[in-house]
């Protein structure tokens, strides 16, 4: 047994916004698309994109406290997911991001980790958060 490939799926609230975000500032293209869930590839990464649309949970009231999560696509979900990314030429990469501004924070700069990677983080639209790293 091997496993080979893992593939982060990201809640975001509204998929045709998403997908245009991906595609214009973070220069991924959606190779498919649906209503609530879309795929998005840039060389060897894949994301997948799902739509939390569930809006119900704001007429639950008291039944919000005992149970808060009935479908696990609430729309509150959306921006809470995050993934590592491993790539090649960060610092190329970051310069590309720097300028679509959408670094994590005006302060983010690439930072080395003891256990041996070069990483930066960027937040999509929803703010679920991207971190890409590079193997010193």
């Amino acid at each position: 047994m091997k496993m080979k490939k893992t593939i982060p799926a990201l809640p975001v609230q509204d998929i045709k916004v998403s997908c245009a975000y991906y595609t214009n500032r973070l220069g991924f293209t959606i190779r498919h698309q649906e209503d609530t869930f879309a795929i998005a590839v840039r060389d060897d990464i894949e994301i997948h994109l799902w739509q939390s649309c569930d809006k119900s949970w704001k007429w639950r009231s008291i039944f919000l406290a005992l149970k808060p999560i009935w479908t696990g696509a609430e729309s509150f979900i959306a921006g809470t997911a995050s993934c590592r990314i491993e790539v090649q030429s960060i610092e190329e990469l970051f310069e590309e991001y720097k300028k679509q501004e959408v670094l994590h924070s005006h302060d983010t700069k690439i930072e080395a980790q003891y256990w041996g990677h070069k990483e930066f983080p960027v937040v999509d639209l929803d703010r679920n958060l991207l971190t890409f790293y590079e193997v010193n």
